[in-house]
């Protein structure tokens, strides 16, 4: 089965947030679709051409093509949250203390902010 892909409009409403986990920060950009859904992903971490910057656009790249293919985001969520890897540790956000990687964080805020999972 071949799945048609819903690219987003060329001008769509998005949220930035900034983080950081240990020493590391970044700007999490998440764009939407016309009805709310999030569609895309950017991550712009604060080391310009390091390795973690360029893995960061490559997990977005793919991500973004997934949802807009039909993978939803608590999904996503299933299958990228708990990843382990470097930079990991503490996070400046309360919601989110620890993070185990960046790709850990992005799909926990993803799961506190868009889907219908609330923590207790």
């Amino acid at each position: 089965m071949v799945s048609a892909r819903n690219a987003l409009p060329s001008t769509r409403s998005s949220i930035t947030h900034k983080f950081v986990i240990g020493a590391h920060e970044g700007y999490l950009t998440v764009g939407f679709h016309a009805d709310g859904r999030p569609g895309e992903l950017f991550i712009k971490m604060s080391k310009e051409g390091s390795t973690i910057s360029g893995m960061c656009q490559a997990f977005c790249r793919a991500f973004s093509l997934a949802l807009q293919y039909g993978l939803s985001v608590e999904e996503a969520v299933v299958r990228f949250k708990g990843m382990r890897f470097e930079p990991m540790g503490a996070t400046n956000n309360p919601e989110i203390p620890e993070a185990l990687s960046v790709v850990d964080y992005v799909a926990r805020f993803l799961e506190l902010h868009f889907t219908g999972v609330r923590r207790g």
